[in-house]
């Protein structure tokens, strides 16, 4: 009997001190927890959206760099509000699916503050969707096409917006270089240039000129020769292309093969330097495309972050590289001047902003979130190399 209670005892001794071990465990543990939580909260973290591989990687690469820089920077200086700034980098392969899975898992799993990128409109209305809903905001830096800060008040953008740019392109094209009649060739599977295409449709009819021709490629074809001999016969004095860099380089390809003398014309979707590459003495000369930054001619904020970029990364910096880097300082203004980094308290100071001296030139916040930036960089290829042809002013009313 004394045995059985003897044993009745130590087991129930035995069940007390294991109970106080799981306790032990789960107190270590939800320090652990707590410690984590309190270390994510001493860094803000930031995503990249952006292509490094496939078609539009000659956008994702440079602005990769760019932001990287501008988080370097920031730390240098002491970061954000006392706080380590960190970037969180993932390839989206320009690919709507990988956007919006990158996107989620930023905000749902690294608890990004904010979103950099996409530079393409399509992919940016993908994400921009998936930040508004979550309310975190997503920055821009590249999207020019329609209907993209109107997704709601967690969206912004940092670049030269077709709607003001093209007017005044338009302009210049007809005023500066005699062209009338336009061609415009469309690439229906790309959202940036179903947008842009009406854009200058509207533009060229409002200044008096003529479309003569219009016709239509897809993104990731090679063969342009019936396009190109159509054109031949057309009478027209420019070539609109509204695409991308690639196919701009193998439509001017077959046009000189077929012996066609055309200038051709489009936004910074044409800035990439597989345009050189692939275009060769092609695009010599031959080649226009507008965009909000160039390297010549710069400001000394231009020029300090030309020459720190050169230096780190042996090579020049581009529109998109400027645009990112400059949409992370803005951010860290934004949070800094709203002592704030959660994104619906400094989402506020950032549609505040007037006047902000960048890289990539000055940007403004109209009331509507989009920017203002002045003037617009006409840019060619010369000796196989971007070069500046002419900048001209936008006319915003």
């Amino acid at each position: 009997m004394l045995r059985g209670r003897k044993s009745r005892w130590v087991i129930l001794l035995c069940l007390l001190l294991a109970v106080a071990m799981l306790a032990g465990c789960s107190s270590k543990e939800n320090t652990e927890d707590n410690k984590d939580a309190d270390q994510s909260q001493e860094v803000i973290k930031l995503g990249f959206l952006g292509a490094t591989t496939g078609d539009v990687a000659n956008y994702g690469i440079p602005g990769k760099k760019g932001m990287e820089m501008a988080i370097d920077d920031l730390n240098a200086q002491g970061g954000i509000l006392g706080k380590r700034v960190v970037g969180v980098y993932e390839d989206n392969k320009g690919e709507n699916s990988e956007i919006a899975l990158i996107a989620t898992k930023y905000i749902t799993r690294d608890k990004v503050v904010a979103m950099v990128g996409d530079p393409c409109t399509g992919l940016t209305k993908v994400a921009a969707d998936i930040a508004q809903k979550n309310k975190v905001v997503i920055f821009s830096a590249g999207a020019t096409g329609t209907e993209v800060v109107e997704i709601g008040d967690y969206v912004f953008r940092n670049t030269l917006l077709d709607q003001f740019a093209v007017p005044s392109v338009v302009d210049w094209m007809m005023n500066s270089k005699g062209w009338k009649n336009f061609a415009i060739i469309t690439s229906l599977n790309i959202g940036y240039s179903t947008a842009l295409t009406p854009v200058f449709q509207e533009a060229i009819k409002a200044k008096g000129g003529k479309i003569v021709i219009e016709d239509t490629i897809n993104n990731g074809e090679t063969d342009f020769t019936a396009q190109i001999t159509k054109l031949k016969n057309a009478g027209a004095d420019v070539l609109v292309f509204t695409g991308y860099y690639r196919e701009a380089a193998l439509l001017q390809n077959e046009a000189k093969k077929q012996g066609l003398d055309i200038t051709l014309l489009g936004g910074d979707g044409l800035y990439g330097h597989d345009l050189i590459k692939l275009g060769k003495d092609a695009v010599e000369e031959k080649v226009i495309y507008y965009c909000g930054f160039s390297s010549d001619q710069p400001s000394p904020e231009t020029a300090a972050f030309i020459k720190k970029y050169e230096e780190r990364f042996k090579e020049q910096p581009d529109m998109f590289s400027a645009q990112y880097y400059d949409a992370v300082m803005i951010l860290a203004k934004a949070m800094t001047d709203a002592k704030s980094s959660d994104p619906s308290v400094f989402k506020n100071e950032l549609a505040k902003l007037k006047d902000y001296p960048g890289v990539s030139g000055n940007t403004t916040f109209r009331a509507d979130r989009e920017p203002i930036k002045s003037p617009i960089c006409l840019i060619t290829v010369k000796d196989g190399e971007f070069y500046l042809l002419e900048k001209i002013p936008v006319n915003v009313q």
